[in-house]
């Protein structure tokens, strides 16, 4: 009796052991350690102090897996406040780790350190990371891959290899200044002075030819392209020339794969395509330049990579893609509506079906008086004719801890005066209300939010981003939004899943997602121009009834504020 039990108290052990093998396996902790420091770079025959994360222009990656906890070090040596959002990761009861300044944490000042504690639950694919405070993510940026669990294979033909392809925008003289400047006339500050592929220019730009990205790839195998695009204000096309791309995931949630000659990509977004190295043997560019629809100026100039076959000699003039036109409205949203969830068993796409929650909100330009700028006026932007007002707290210490008078959560679900919203532009009364006004949301109700581009000085397109969650891009369209009859195009059975979306020029595009993560959760548009000028608000969502429903406690190294 007394051997049968030693031997099932030697079982147990074992399967428990097991047990905790299997779970260790499958989660780890990763640790990184990010120096913010000022290095000086050169691009374009001009030489600069930037900031950056270890040296590193764009930062290092974060490398990841489903499941793996992920401790990152931030120990800010630059001039500037520093705070670093992990755009597209979730943060599951925990926004203390999301890291847009003054929304979830107060930044990190000159000297001192942040950890910011992520555990990456239910995603896998391209995410990436970028300061989030003033226009520093300008050369603070890096890419996030998160690597299925261990055993479980990509839904698409396992690539030979992969490459990183994160697209970013250069100015030649310092972009704090420059905003500063902007900002002292009321007017947009000047625009970047090149587009760059992994910190680079490529070939096309002056002293250049050194600060181009290579790729090196071998015939018949086929590559995974991780693209990001990390540039401030560029919605950007890419392709590689005389190779067809085939688009398998957006924003680290798979997608129903379909082929393209080139890629629309907005700010904040990501994309991975898978590239079959099927030409005969040379050099080919890839190439990025910007989509703008819309009367306003752009940075209009084509960045460039290089894509070489093995073997193939460096003399050797690599060839331009055929990009699309500047202002191809057409391939946008042609492009756009190919992009489908998977949907399968295994990835399926959880479209809320009833909604508790109806939300439109309009988008627009306005202008308000300013005594000191150039023509006595700034350029601003709003949501329902908000301008949104950036607290002195951070919005979450304010809402866990009861603060009062930081902000309000009388966001109003609809503008309070309709009009014809894309009709003629509109130039007259284009004032705007400031505030700190946030929009509260019961926890894991249904929202359904439209977003309306207006034609208040002119129509645009804005990628708008939405942190803590992903959303169903239900549909999109050009023109007003019509309650009555757009609700029955939408599609209910397999929209893209993703972080970050384009409402097109002139027209409107509805999201829909379950409210299931409490906290404070930031939205808005991902061109820094505009946030800046005030396109952005703030969710509250609240607790749960049950702990495992309720924001977790802050961490002991909060930045104060």
């Amino acid at each position: 009796m007394a051997l049968c039990f030693r031997l099932s108290r030697a079982l147990l052990f074992l399967f428990v052991s097991c047990i905790a093998a299997s779970l260790l396996a499958e989660s780890a902790l990763k640790t990184y350690q990010f120096d913010v420091q000022v290095k000086n770079v050169s691009r374009l025959c001009h030489a600069k102090p930037i900031v950056t994360v270890n040296g590193l222009f764009p930062g290092p990656t974060v490398y990841a897996r489903e499941g793996d906890q992920i401790l990152i070090n931030v120990t800010n040596h630059a001039q500037y406040n520093m705070s670093i959002h992990w755009h597209g990761l979730k943060q599951f009861r925990n926004g203390w780790a999301d890291g847009p300044a003054y929304i979830t944490q107060c930044p990190i000042q000159t000297g001192n350190s942040y950890t910011y504690n992520i555990t990456v639950t239910g995603q896998r694919g391209t995410l990436w990371w970028h300061a989030h405070i003033l226009w520093l993510r300008a050369t603070v940026y890096g890419a996030i891959v998160i690597m299925p669990k261990e055993g479980t294979p990509f839904p698409f033909p396992q690539p030979y290899r992969e490459a990183n392809i994160v697209l970013g925008e250069w100015w030649n003289d310092d972009v704090e200044t420059i905003v500063k400047q902007g900002n002292k006339l009321g007017l947009p500050p000047q625009m970047s002075d090149a587009h760059t592929i992994n910190g680079k220019p490529g070939p096309l730009f002056p002293c250049s030819e050194k600060h181009t990205f290579a790729m090196e790839v071998e015939s018949g195998r086929t590559y995974l392209l991780r693209i990001i695009n990390a540039a401030l204000n560029d919605e950007l096309f890419f392709a590689i020339a005389g190779h067809t791309l085939t688009v398998v995931e957006i924003d680290a949630v798979y997608t129903k794969p379909f082929t393209t000659n080139a890629i629309l990509i907005a700010p904040g977004q990501t994309t991975n395509v898978l590239v079959k190295a099927d030409q005969s043997p040379g050099r080919y560019f890839m190439a990025a330049r910007p989509f703008m629809d819309a009367p306003v100026p752009v940075d209009n100039k084509t960045a460039t990579a290089i894509l070489q076959y093995k073997g193939i000699p460096n003399s050797v003039l690599p060839t331009l893609p055929q990009l699309p036109a500047p202002n191809n409205t057409n391939f946008a949203l042609t492009y756009s509506s190919k992009l489908k969830s998977l949907n399968t068993p295994q990835f399926p796409a959880n479209v809320p079906l009833q909604v508790d929650r109806h939300l439109f909100y309009t988008v627009g330009l306005g202008q308000n008086a300013c005594p000191t700028c150039q023509n006595g006026t700034q350029l601003t932007a709003s949501l329902n004719n908000i301008t949104f007002v950036m607290p002195k707290t951070g919005l979450l210490q304010a809402h866990y801890f009861n603060i009062p008078g930081v902000f309000r959560t009388d966001f109003p679900d609809r503008p309070l005066a309709p009009f014809n919203y894309t009709g003629a532009p509109l130039t007259a009364n284009l004032g705007t209300t400031l505030g700190t006004r946030l929009s509260k949301l019961k926890f894991n109700s249904t929202v359904e939010l439209v977003l309306q581009d207006t034609n208040l000085l002119t129509v645009e397109s804005h990628p708008f981003h939405l942190h803590g969650f992903n959303f169903f891009v239900m549909g999109s369209g050009v023109g007003n939004f019509n309650p009555k009859k757009d609700p029955a195009k939408f599609n209910l059975v397999d929209p893209p899943e993703r972080n970050t979306v384009g409402v097109p020029t002139g027209g409107w595009t509805a999201i829909r997602f379950r409210a299931d993560n409490p906290g404070v959760w930031f939205m808005h548009c991902h061109l820094e121009l505009h946030t800046m000028w005030g396109l952005k608000m703030a969710f509250v969502v609240e607790n749960g009834k049950s702990v495992d429903e309720s924001i977790l406690p802050p961490p002991k190294d909060l930045p104060p504020c």
